[in-house]
């Protein structure tokens, strides 16, 4: 089998000449040399990221050599380390790690992956995924029925598949279209480095996926448009050595420094003219913006093609990917010998190139350029042949057909195949891909009413397991408008947005959202858990305890009503944290014994003791707060729970802070505040931590601002925890710092909601800054 040149995994075309990435170039290799790395390169479109990636794996030059031996595929570079590379498509059919599971096929088709060393039996789970390596891997264990296991098993499938490939460089390019399991794993390998692999990844700037951020261990490097001086030393190299001359600053001034527009420039100037002219007239270039520039190129070069030959490259524009002659004859109705005669037309005036056997458009720019040029009834029609081309594959391609169906203009085609790959992508696992594809689906104008009630009922259960919530959010509140929403959806949708209202942080707006909905809640079960979400005392101001109670009650009503055992233990969950938050005295013996009673419930086990552990320190009583937290954090480490990592976090830092373990405390809340999609409703409690945490590092100006901005973002939201606790860490402060008056205000507004929230217990701190002597008094409760 031959050996193909990196470049061509890399989608690269035949390279230009390298300019001016002399420092990011040394800075990639140092990293290539770590035992371990993440790195991610961000940049403009075309400015260059991936070519740098390809230059950091070539072989370093031999002595005397003057330049490096380009990379082949799987060849060692310097240390010897094999590549594999992931491309994101967001057109790809759903399949969580996808790229990766693509990348390894594509590897072990070619020759070369590396030798897999003896894997870890649980890298069974990916053998129906990897054809090609099916016989090297352990046989696929049983489905998990927990899907939250499942996913968390897969990533650790993928790690333990990479660790046995290793030394080993994973590029994955494009990361803007990644699946929510991708980023995931790239989280995981970031948690848990694997030693002997590197990560490169590359991410169109200000494109990054909504909702994630890398975490510390990922290097963040940024690969920015060639200077002036760069761009004339490109222009120089691609004139054959002419001197670029004045050209250079309208060349710049034109292109913005991007090489790829450089290169697609200069390349045409050569086309339609000698080198000497172009030297001697910079005004060759037309005083064009960066995009219509490219558009003026290709457009000057399409004119070199026949009629005939434009379409059938608009064609391939359309279709995307390398240019397949078949494919381009169906929907251009003609024959393969007209289409190749076309694309050759098309490779010789520079808007194809031929990469492993095939044609390529040159770059994603050029491709997006091409297909725009298309007339808008041609757009359509070609979409729409597409699309009718596919439908005869079996399995249906259901992503690409929506895809192709939505620029077709064939809205009840674009929803259908939009569902269908929702459904696809909840079967396997991928809430966050389902969201997606169900976002654009409600999107659609001119939908039923009942069909877009029912893909926005399908939407919300996908988004709020997902980080598509603040997408997902602005489409719920316009159908909640609506007067004429029946019943039974209006309690599912209200029920859905109030939860991920929650969860983004708007506490009283997601709490009376959730209100609303509940006496349009048909299933009890529903109704159940709603009412124990309701139920719970540290989310809302303006809530008194005897309400809590009320809805506790409610909800054990409705989960007996329901007979479903889920149900029935959510409400006792939920029964237990407000007996603790209460400040009951049998509250700890009671959680320590139901915490053993859920040992066949691991996964609501570790939410639970992750629950009573956080009310253990709101009512301050560490000692209980550890031994649930313990239990908690086995239970997630133990399988993987990626939701409830960050909970546990949060409840560390807590008890570290009550028990005055500082060491190390500051960097992990700053690193934890530094990723807030991971849990966004957390960020004003660790906030809180912070400000307490330099307090008492005597940064007390740092710490009255921190203190301040989560007393008003707490009252903003109505969340009365952590503005409680803020409220008194501020009187305290300021009472230190002999501002008496204020100090006592601070407290007595805490005070006062304490008094509103009927839970003396969360007020023991700030009673004692009102008066030193009532450490033991009971605080007096409002009567509601």
């Amino acid at each position: 089998m031959p050996v193909l040149p990196l470049t061509a995994f890399f989608a690269l075309p035949t390279p230009g000449p390298f300019v001016g990435r002399n420092r990011l170039l040394a800075t990639l290799r140092a990293e290539l040399a770590r035992p371990s790395a993440l790195v991610l390169l961000s940049g403009e479109a075309g400015v260059g990221k991936s070519r740098l990636v390809a230059e950091a794996l070539q072989a370093s030059p031999q002595a005397g050599s003057p330049q490096a031996e380009p990379l082949q595929a799987g060849s060692p570079h310097g240390g010897g380390l094999p590549v594999v590379v992931a491309h994101c498509d967001d057109l790809r059919e759903p399949q969580p790690l996808g790229p990766l599971i693509d990348g390894l096929c594509v590897a072990a088709g070619t020759g070369t992956l590396p030798p897999l060393r003896t894997p870890d039996p649980e890298t069974g789970v990916l053998a129906p995924l990897l054809p090609p390596l099916t016989d090297r891997l352990p046989p696929a264990p049983p489905a998990l029925h927990d899907p939250d296991a499942e996913r968390a098993r897969l990533l650790r499938a993928a790690a333990a598949l990479l660790a046995a490939l290793t030394p080993l460089v994973l590029a994955l390019e494009d990361l803007q279209m990644a699946d929510p399991a991708t980023l995931q794993l790239l989280d995981h390998l970031g948690a848990h480095p694997v030693p002997g692999l590197t990560v490169l990844i590359t991410v169109r700037e200000d494109a990054s996926p909504a909702g994630w951020q890398p975490g510390p261990a990922v290097r963040r490097l940024r690969v920015p448009p060639l200077t002036r001086a760069e761009v004339g030393r490109l222009a120089s190299a691609l004139l054959a050595g002419t001197e670029a001359g004045l050209l250079v600053t309208h060349l710049y001034e034109r292109t913005a420094g991007i090489p790829f527009l450089v290169e697609e420039v200069v390349r045409s100037l050569i086309t339609d003219g000698d080198r000497d002219t172009i030297r001697r007239h910079p005004d060759a270039l037309a005083d064009a913006a960066v995009p219509a520039l490219l558009r003026d190129v290709l457009t000057t070069r399409m004119q070199h093609l026949g009629e005939t030959a434009r379409e059938i490259l608009g064609a391939a524009a359309v279709l995307g990917g390398a240019a397949d002659p078949p494919r381009l004859a169906a929907i251009t109705q003609t024959s393969e010998s007209t289409v190749a005669a076309a694309l050759t037309q098309a490779r010789a005036a520079g808007l194809l190139h031929q990469r492993d056997g095939r044609l390529w458009f040159r770059h994603t720019l050029a491709r997006q350029v091409v297909h725009e040029l298309l007339p808008p009834i041609t757009r359509r029609l070609l979409h729409l042949r597409a699309a009718r081309l596919l439908e005869q594959r079996q399995p249906r391609p259901y992503a690409r057909l929506a895809h192709h169906f939505r620029e077709a203009g064939s809205p009840a085609d674009h929803v259908r195949n939009a569902e269908a790959a929702a459904d696809l992508a909840v079967a396997r696992g991928d809430d966050g891909t389902a969201a997606r594809f169900l976002l654009g689906a409600v999107a659609q104008t001119g939908l039923p009413r009942p069909v877009r009630v029912r893909l926005a009922a399908k939407m919300a259960r996908s988004a709020i397991e997902s980080v598509a919530q603040a997408s997902a959010i602005p489409v719920l509140r316009d159908l909640l408008d609506d007067r004429r929403l029946p019943p039974g959806a209006r309690g599912e949708l209200g029920l859905a947005l109030g939860r991920m209202l929650r969860q983004q942080g708007e506490a009283r707006t997601g709490y009376e959202e959730i209100e609303r909905a509940v006496p349009y809640l048909r299933r009890p079960g529903q109704r159940a858990r709603a009412l124990a979400v309701l139920s719970a005392p540290d989310t809302v101001t303006g809530r008194h305890l005897s309400e809590h109670q009320a809805r506790c009650a409610q909800a054990a009503v409705a989960a007996a009503e329901s007979g479903e055992p889920p149900a029935v233990l959510a409400v006792e969950i939920a029964r237990l944290s407000l007996l603790l938050e209460s400040g009951d005295p049998t509250a700890g013996a009671a959680v320590t014994a139901a915490a053993a009673g859920l040992a066949g419930h691991p996964r609501e086990r570790a939410r639970a003791c992750l629950n009573w552990a956080q009310g253990a320190l709101h009512v301050g009583d560490t000692t209980l707060a550890a031994t649930m937290l313990a239990i908690g954090r086995r239970l997630v480490d133990d399988a993987d729970y990626e939701r409830l990592r960050p909970v546990v976090e949060l409840t560390t830092f807590g008890l570290d802070l009550a028990t005055d373990r500082r060491t190390g405390l500051e960097q992990r809340l700053l690193r934890f505040l530094a990723r807030p999609y991971r849990l966004p409703l957390a960020m004003a409690d660790a906030r809180l931590y912070l400000a307490r945490l330099r307090y008492r590092q005597g940064d007390t100006d740092i710490a009255e601002q921190g203190l301040r901005e989560v007393i008003a973002e707490t009252e903003r939201t109505g969340a009365v925890w952590p503005l409680v606790p803020a409220r008194t860490a501020l009187a305290e402060l300021l009472l230190d710092r002999g501002d008496r008056d204020a100090g006592l205000a601070e407290a007595t507004a805490a005070l006062d909601l304490v008094r509103g929230k009927g839970l003396p217990a969360w007020g023991r701190d700030a009673a004692r800054l009102v008066n030193p002597a009532a450490a033991t008094v009971t605080l007096p409760v409002c009567e509601t």
